[in-house]
């Protein structure tokens, strides 16, 4: 009998390396994803700490306030004017 479990040990203990393996793996692949890829978890933990542009931009310190320009639309206000 102990020959018998003897020789099954160094089996399990692959078979058991390997599942470990394919849990971890299935975890990391099927975890749930934003629209770009990236999974939840990073996605949040981004959100919580803002980058230092964004956050000039939400105390209202810099940017444009959410105006937005056409491509190749220049912002000097003399330049609107000149049309008429």
């Amino acid at each position: 009998m102990g020959d018998v479990l003897s020789a099954l040990i160094p089996p399990a203990v692959v078979a058991t390396v390997f599942c470990a393996f394919v849990v971890k793996l299935l975890r990391k692949e099927m975890a749930p994803r934003t629209s770009d890829g990236r999974p939840v978890g990073e996605a949040r933990a981004e959100a919580s700490a803002p980058a230092p542009q964004e956050a000039g931009r939400a105390a209202g310190t810099g940017g444009h306030d959410g105006a937005r320009t056409r491509p190749g639309e220049e912002e000097s206000p003399g330049e609107q004017g000149s049309e008429h």
